[in-house]
């Protein structure tokens, strides 16, 4: 007998033996969100996170104190957990924020069977643990930069021989005032530390008991105040949230721009609606490109999220909807990611790193070796746009007028810097070798999916064109993110996507004290250094945009990074996926869609 038939007849049964005269009635059936990730998720603890894919879901099941208006654009920031917005100094200093009563985390066994409220110690908890050395938290460098005072002497004294991190020990850059007040001095001012309060995905709020109950494992149990909370979890292969019962009483509103029709018409149709509107969210990790399209053709996926190049002319020839999918109702959300590619070098590397003017012209040459215009119009079928520097379309300080050496395609320019420097052939081989007569191979770290294979057949190409050698690595994404932390990887391809509409967090990539964290390549540059903490305390105008230029000419100079596009994102929906909009910055998508189970296929 069918397992659902069955428990129906047991539970009707049962009703019918206490209740004759009441007639058992189905349960409504669950609205679903299903969609797919291209890349693997690592874990669910935010302070522990750097990837976009693990963080989308933790922007789901925990809370910041603020975050965006879901229609607003360009992006604004609204209370979250916060009764309002933060009563802040005139220095821009002092951060004061107030959080609702009676906002519960989801139910778990470390609660010891009680309602858990939410309170400032959490918070103040949540962001004291990113300083802990023990989480080995890679958001660590962003919060020193901010300069909350004491925070950095309590972690210094948590990394001194048999010491651990003193939660208890009361600092005036991190202070819980009363159960609902939380207050953030900053030694700097500090004009945008309110986008650092407004990330669920990187700064919720977790409870400590929580934490310490599941220790190392932590990463395999969030526990949040969110509107989801997890259900079941396959590493690597599926993940399953579905709504948390304990979720605060909260309804759509939203400012959408006037002139701004399809977020106006998405605002009437659900504003004062109770979120969230859906019950579940079932997450796959399916990285090959036709798959993850098949799945959404099928009907098996509501959601296609970031449309596979491979797929563009098929699916938006002209960057307009197909007609055989504008005859299926298929919505289409078509925009400019605040998101940079880049390859990295390793700047500890013995072959590509160093600061010395042969390892400098090295890279140069490989960047001016390697076509971005050739990865646009390939791989990625047009819908990128070339890079100038690390800042993203969208953010604060990104002017597409602005053009550097890091967009120009050259194997003149690169063969003579290469030849300048004695990177020439000299065995006869058709391979360059290192100055010192030892052989010249890059070795690129790769992932194991087709949309990689077409950009490494654009490396290898570009490559070959002017004798440079370069094998490709294989791994996983989160094994290759580990590497890369580790200081293992030579070579390596990835997007960073904008966390905030500032473009300072761009910056971050070649911040010194960031190496092996946010800054991968293991850049450092004491005047770029110093430019990089200037601006942070500017106030926003043309000073600090002209700093903020500096610093990214010093980056293009020294190339610690080869910057090559910034995506054209397309996002496909079904007809009966309803309030879908792809937000600038803001990960925590879910609770603002809804399912119309009268159009789904039958």
């Amino acid at each position: 007998m069918n397992f659902k038939l069955l428990r129906y007849f047991c539970l009707a049964g049962a009703c019918l033996v206490g209740m004759t005269s009441v007639p058992a009635q189905d349960k409504p059936p669950e609205k679903v969100l299903r969609y797919a990730f291209p890349v693997a998720e690592t874990g669910f603890d935010p302070a522990q996170l750097s990837d976009l894919y693990s963080r989308i879901i933790t922007a789901n099941i925990f809370d910041a104190l603020y975050g965006y208006d879901y229609l607003a654009r360009p992006a604004k920031v609204r209370p979250n957990v916060a009764l309002s917005m933060p009563v802040i100094s005139d220095d821009f200093r002092t951060y004061t924020v107030k959080i609702r009563p009676g906002i519960f985390f989801a139910d778990d066994p470390a609660f010891g069977g009680k309602k858990r409220e939410l309170t400032a110690y959490d918070f103040a908890y949540s962001y004291k643990r990113i300083f802990d050395p023990k989480t080995k938290s890679p958001l660590a460098t962003d919060l020193e930069e901010e300069k909350l005072i004491g925070m950095d002497e309590l972690r210094r004294a948590a990394e001194k021989p048999g010491a651990s991190f003193n939660y208890d020990k009361e600092v005036e850059g991190i202070r819980a005032l009363d159960r609902y007040t939380i207050q953030f001095k900053t030694a700097e001012t500090r004009p945008r530390f309110i986008y650092t309060l407004a990330d669920a995905g990187v700064f919720g709020a977790v409870a400590r008991e929580v934490v310490e109950m599941y220790g190392d494992k932590i990463m395999e149990h969030p526990v949040g105040t969110g509107p989801f909370k997890l259900e079941q979890w396959t590493r690597s292969s599926k993940m399953t949230l579905v709504r948390n019962p304990n979720f605060r009483e909260e309804y759509y509103e939203a400012e959408p721009a006037a002139e701004d029709t399809k977020s106006m018409a998405i605002y009437q149709q659900m504003k004062g609606r109770r979120l969230p509107m859906i019950d579940r969210v079932e997450v796959s990790i399916i990285e090959e490109m036709q798959p993850r399209w098949l799945s959404f053709l099928g009907k098996d996926h509501d959601l296609l999220e970031r449309l596979p190049n491979a797929f563009a002319y098929q699916a938006i020839p002209n960057n307009r909807l197909a007609p055989n999918l504008a005859k299926r109702n298929i919505g289409m959300e078509r925009v400019p990611n605040p998101d940079v590619t880049v390859t990295y070098f390793n700047m500890e590397d013995p072959l590509v790193g160093g600061n010395t003017p042969d390892k400098v012209a090295l890279r140069r040459a490989i960047a001016l070796a390697y076509n971005s215009e050739e990865e646009i119009r390939l791989p990625r079928r047009n819908q990128a746009i070339p890079a100038q520097g690390p800042i993203q379309p969208t953010t604060y300080g990104y002017d597409p007028k602005f053009k550097t050496e890091m967009s120009e395609f050259s194997r003149a320019r690169a063969g003579a810097l290469l030849d300048m420097y004695g990177y020439i052939d000299r065995n006869g081989d058709g391979w360059r070798d290192t100055p010192e007569g030892k052989p010249l191979v890059l070795e690129y770290a790769t992932s194991p999916d087709a949309a990689s294979r077409e950009l490494n057949e654009i490396w290898k190409k570009n490559m070959d064109a002017v004798g440079l050698r370069i094998e490709f690595k294989t791994a996983k994404w989160p094994e290759q993110l580990k590497a890369a932390r580790a200081g293992k990887l030579m070579l390596w391809g990835l997007g960073y996507s904008a966390s905030s509409p500032d473009g300072a967090g761009a910056l971050g990539l070649g911040y010194g004290p960031g190496k092996g964290e946010g800054n991968l390549a293991r850049f450092e540059n004491a005047e770029f250094d110093r430019l990089y903490q200037k601006q942070q305390v500017m106030p926003d105008g043309p000073e600090r945009l002209a700093v903020m230029r500096q610093a990214v000419k010093i980056m293009v100079a020294y190339m610690p990074y080869k910057f090559s596009t910034h995506r054209i994102l397309t996002d496909l929906t079904q007809p009966w996926l309803l309030g879908y909009r792809r937000h600038p910055t803001a990960r925590e998508f879910w609770k603002y869609v809804d399912i119309d189970l009268a159009k789904l296929p039958k």
